[in-house]
């Protein structure tokens, strides 16, 4: 680490230190809101991601890690998709200014589509690949509530599509956001930020809440250390209303829209086959309605509808997509052993695609349709010591037709602060609009003779649904006061998994010029089997200082594809080694100080080496309701490669020290 490193780390801490008057020092210990959570509150945090209801973490057979409001302020971030940097068991990196690759247990890419991202009830990935556009999933940060992350399939609950794992966000009912908040800040990296919110109660039983949000974010570089064009500009704006007409019934009404625009650079791309920079237009919307009554303790149902549309221009494709989804769910006892949980949905997808030359999927428009139930049996076989959960998920869609995917998982709780979970799980990804039609043509090192080779992708119709067979373990202690761990081992096996197949090269005539195309076709001929661990601990030595450590390790125990498959080695994109060590101190004067390192291990594969990171942030709240902030982030290194994608090409960026600073007004 050299002298321009060191400078700002020292000083930042050196500043804290001072101004603070150290841990002993003079002056009053005020407590952050961090510290005011002792782990033993953590331990009793309600998710409902893992069974589709509340429960205490420590009662979820899953493993669940959740990222708090605090951990969000405390960690810096300024996005959703660097907050989930701090999962144990998630790959996040980010491959230019606006686009991340965010998975699981391997298979990493900008194009994964092996998670379900949920973001209050609505599901955001998108069916033309079945992943994430994580530019767009934003929103005040200060109104996220809490982001619960189960790591392994999901399926039997959530549906296809949730293989190795569920992300779901959630955002604070309008009643907890009385008032108004801005804040603002602007940076190195972070060119200009800012966001605006403001709730009401409406008479004795409904809450409000407005927001609108900017940033402006400045390019990367390349690895060249020249500037990359990948800067990304995003409005947005919208609502959240929240009303309890009776004890038994609330009511939530919320939406939002955006606008935004994303640069880019293309690779290999043909016709031109070389580098070109490009601006990507999204937009888009949703408004959701969700009903809820509660009959008693055990007893409860939701009905909700969103309609969501969004819009881009990705330069090579275009997309424009309208969906309808409507979900219900009821919950009751059966007997004094058995709790039921069921449900029923119905989506509806139409899409218009707007083809290019070069990059196309057939037919261009199509309309989808997803009909799915789903039940869970919780049964009691010893009271509050041993429970059996079993459930399936049923669904039927356009591509694969009928798909069962079920669970089994055993709860052993000993005592309130020990449990231990054993599963075993089916799960399936079925395939997206793109891979059941798309054709891609790509540059190749003849690109430029006569006539040009190129390689020309196809999709196919006829692909069926990936699948998983999950077996894990897990284990959750709170050992003593201030001190909590959480660990989860798995061995999966994936069958049926989307390679291509090399054909025979032939002449073609279109799209212009003439030439010898070289085909791949899309096919299941992959299989794969991985092991692996993730631990998660939390420690508070003492009052004004907690630690927090996650490690995981995966590896691949086997990969097999078709003798013709072209080369195909998920092993070698995928971490065999990740760590995060976070340190959150509270000290006098109302100054906090946060380190965040980092450790990611290489993708031999992407040619990306390991890497460190240092985050940084200084805090001070001078008055109530006021905030200021620096924050450096990637102070060790100046430029580092986190990932390459490697299908629809664009340039990688590399990400590099940067500082910004923030003022947030709570009134």
């Amino acid at each position: 680490m050299g002298r321009v490193v060191l400078v700002p780390v020292v000083l930042l801490i050196a500043v804290a230190t001072c101004w603070g008057g150290g841990p002993g020092g003079q002056g009053q210990n005020a407590p952050g809101e961090l510290t005011d959570m002792s782990l033993e509150a953590l331990m009793e945090l309600k998710v409902s991601s893992a069974a589709r209801k509340e429960q205490r973490v420590a009662d979820s057979a899953a493993a669940v890690f959740v990222i708090t409001q605090e951990d969000i302020r405390r960690s810096g971030v300024t996005s959703i998709a660097d907050a989930l940097r701090m999962v144990p068991g998630l790959d996040v990196a980010r491959i230019d200014s606006n686009k991340w690759a965010i998975s699981s247990r391997g298979f990493n890419s900008r194009f994964a589509g092996e998670m379900l991202v949920l973001f209050d009830g609505r599901v955001v990935y998108t069916p033309l690949f079945s992943g994430v556009f994580w530019d767009r999933q934003d929103t005040v940060l200060e109104d996220i509530d809490r982001i619960e992350v189960i790591r392994g399939p999901g399926a039997a609950l959530w549906g296809a599509n949730a293989v190795n794992g569920v992300i779901n966000i959630i955002t604070k009912p309008a009643d907890e956001t009385p008032g108004g908040l801005i804040a603002a800040g602007g940076g190195t990296g972070e060119r200009a930020f800012g966001s605006v919110r403001y709730g009401v109660a409406l008479g004795s039983h409904s809450d409000l809440r407005l927001y609108a949000k900017y940033l402006e974010r400045d390019h990367f570089k390349d690895s060249n250390g020249t500037d990359g064009a990948d800067s990304w500009h995003m409005v947005r704006g919208g609502f959240r209303l929240d009303s309890s007409p009776s004890g038994q019934d609330t009511l939530t009404v919320q939406g939002d829209v955006y606008d935004g625009r994303l640069g880019e650079t293309y690779i290999n791309m043909l016709p031109d086959s070389g580098t070109r920079n490009t601006v990507t237009p999204v937009s888009g919307g949703s408004i959701l309605a969700r009903w809820k009554r509660s009959f008693s303790e055990r007893s409860d149902m939701s009905l909700q509808l969103y309609y969501d549309r969004s819009e881009q221009d990705l330069n090579v494709i275009g997309e424009k997509r309208d969906t309808l989804d409507l979900d219900y769910q009821n919950r009751f006892p059966l007997g004094s052993d058995h709790e039921i949980t069921w449900g029923l949905g119905y989506r509806f997808t139409h899409d218009t695609i707007a083809n290019s030359s070069y990059v196309s999927i057939t037919p261009d428009s199509q309309d989808n349709r997803l009909y799915s139930a789903f039940v869970q049996d919780d049964i009691t076989l010893v009271a509050d010591r041993l429970h059996l959960v079993l459930g399936s998920k049923f669904e039927h869609n356009d591509y694969t037709g009928f798909e069962v995917q079920p669970t089994a998982r055993l709860l052993w709780t000993p005592t309130r602060r020990n449990s231990v979970w054993v599963a075993v799980s089916r799960a399936v990804r079925t395939p997206s609009r793109g891979e059941a039609g798309f054709t891609l043509y790509a540059s190749t090192p003849a690109s430029q003779q006569a006539p040009p080779v190129f390689f020309k992708f196809n999709g196919s119709n006829r692909l069926a649904a990936d699948e998983l067979m999950a077996y894990e373990l897990g284990y959750r202690a709170e050992f003593a006061e201030g001190y909590s761990f959480d660990a989860a081992a798995f061995y999966n096996v994936y069958h049926r998994l989307d390679v291509l197949s090399q054909g025979q090269p032939f002449f073609e005539t279109s799209p212009d010029p003439p030439h010898v195309a070289i085909p791949g076709y899309l096919n299941n001929s992959g299989s794969a089997q991985t092991c692996g661990f993730e631990l998660a601990a939390d420690a508070q030595p003492l009052p004004w200082w907690r630690l927090r450590t996650a490690y995981t390790f995966l590896q691949f125990v086997e990969e097999h594809a078709a003798p013709d498959a072209i080369p195909w080695d998920p092993k070698g994109e995928s971490p065999r080694h990740q760590l995060s060590v976070r340190s959150s101190l509270d000290l006098p004067r109302d100054v906090e100080l946060d380190l965040w390192l980092r450790y990611a291990d290489q993708l031999p594969n992407l040619a990306v080496g390991s890497y460190v990171t240092l985050d940084v942030r200084l805090a001070w709240k001078p008055v109530k309701g006021v905030e200021l902030s620096l924050v450096g982030q990637n102070l060790l290194h100046d430029r580092q490669v986190e990932f390459q994608q490697q299908i629809l090409n664009t340039k990688p960026a590399v990400v590099g020290r940067s500082m910004y600073g923030k003022v947030t007004w709570m009134f």
